[in-house]
């Protein structure tokens, strides 16, 4: 059961993350403080659960699902079950593991979909950790603070990352110094050393909010056009930032370009349906926004009044045909055939459309690599001859499209082969 001492110290840490963005946040158009926009997203509205407690962990336990609230102080290995009294555990509930510094391992079942916010924050005893097959979200803060983690592995599909889930880790530090967007599996997640000119590649699918929140390197942005969505924050206090062109968001959220006083172009999707009310807080600059669409369906647009806005020079360009998304391809192999004479592996596969090439990935040394590239007219490939037999290899097919390799979508399809 969550000790009275627990308890205390979440409360406590929830009060003050408040007091400090009432005290830290700028004031809003019209005076109103910015602090209620940190908690609202983030309320339980759900309290009709059973609560649980089975081998030293403590459950919500609701009609259609579980979700792990706490543990013993002294657990050094989590091993979270699957269900609980038949229903499946789904999620890490927020809080959940917040301070376990004893914590040193964490084994996740299939079944878990959410790891909720602040859930493993300052667990320093954490090195490494794996998740589930079928993640789908990780809210903010989850991670931050696990002073020694340094290894984490995700599944091979898009995972919805939130802000700062992984801020003050070794993990996080070591991929924002190798390069200025940390991106996993289609989802950017930092863009903090990013500076310049900056164009997100076409993989990528989301945008963890306050991904580039305090840049002041960066003077323009291109999203690709997989990303319908500007979180949260995304560019909140980039006083640099000029230019922004967005050419599939059809939703653009609360601080997402508050405090950019260069913002001077912006480019907006014809498919736009909504701007939350605080999107431009203190934002006041003169800009020009082209949207790609007529008049009429700008004014259709849910959009605040605000400084930014009403005071833009509009340009609509029915002409400019917002793009579709790139497809979602799913390289896969269609048939692998064994030679046990000559110890070699046939891959086979058919013919993606928009494909310019294929490539054959192997990870080696826990990195993919792709190790033999051919042109969109071949269709199989065979390796050399006299490969060592019993031998194990992770095998993936690579596609490249628009200039692009495919990467979140082949790994996800790689398959094991065995040399005979």
């Amino acid at each position: 059961m969550i000790s009275a001492k627990r308890t205390m110290m979440k409360a406590a840490a929830l009060t003050a993350a408040v007091m400090l963005a009432a005290v830290s946040a700028p004031v809003m158009q019209g005076g109103q403080s910015a602090a209620s926009l940190t908690a609202y997203a983030y309320e339980d509205t759900d309290m009709n659960y059973t609560t649980v407690e089975q081998n030293g962990m403590t459950f919500a336990v609701y009609s259609d699902h579980a979700e792990i609230k706490d543990c013993n102080d002294s657990t050094a290995s989590l091993v979270i079950p699957s269900s609980v009294n038949g229903t499946p555990v789904t999620a890490v509930a927020r809080y959940a593991m917040q301070f376990k510094s004893n914590l040193t391992n964490i084994t996740f079942p299939d079944t878990i979909k959410t790891i909720g916010y602040y859930s493993f924050g300052f667990c320093k005893g954490l090195t490494s950790v794996k998740f589930p097959k079928n993640l789908d979200t990780i809210e903010m803060h989850a991670f931050e603070y696990c002073s020694n983690l340094s290894t984490v592995e995700f599944p091979s599909k898009l995972v919805k990352i939130h802000e700062k889930c992984f801020d003050s880790t070794p993990w996080r530090k070591s991929l924002t110094a190798q390069n200025g967007l940390v991106i996993v599996n289609g989802c950017l997640i930092d863009g903090s050393a990013a500076s310049g000119n900056v164009t997100i590649p076409s993989d990528v699918k989301y945008v963890s909010p306050g991904s580039f929140c305090g840049n002041t390197n960066i003077n323009s942005v291109v999203f690709p056009t997989g990303v319908t969505e500007l979180c949260d924050n995304t560019f909140y206090m980039c006083s640099n930032l000029r230019s922004a062109e967005l050419p599939s968001v059809t939703k653009i959220c609360n601080m997402s370009f508050g405090d950019c006083p260069a913002l001077n172009t912006l480019k907006i999707s014809g498919s736009l349906t909504t701007i939350e009310q605080y999107a431009f807080l203190d934002t006041n600059s003169s800009a020009t926004i082209t949207f790609y669409g007529s008049k009429s369906k700008w004014d259709s647009v849910d959009k605040p009044s605000c400084t930014f806005l009403n005071n833009a020079n509009m340009v609509y360009d029915e002409s400019h045909s917002t793009p579709d998304p790139q497809p979602t391809v799913s390289p896969k192999f269609s048939k692998i055939e064994y030679n046990s004479q000559y110890h070699q592996i046939r891959f086979s596969w058919d013919k993606i459309s928009g494909a310019t090439n294929y490539g054959i990935a192997v990870k080696l040394a826990g990195k993919w690599r792709v190790q033999t590239t051919l042109p969109a007219s071949t269709l199989s490939y065979t390796t050399p001859k006299n490969l060592t037999p019993g031998k194990s290899y992770q095998v993936a097919l690579g596609v490249k499209i628009n200039g692009e390799w495919t990467v979140a979508e082949s790994v996800k399809n790689a398959v094991t082969v065995t040399v005979k």
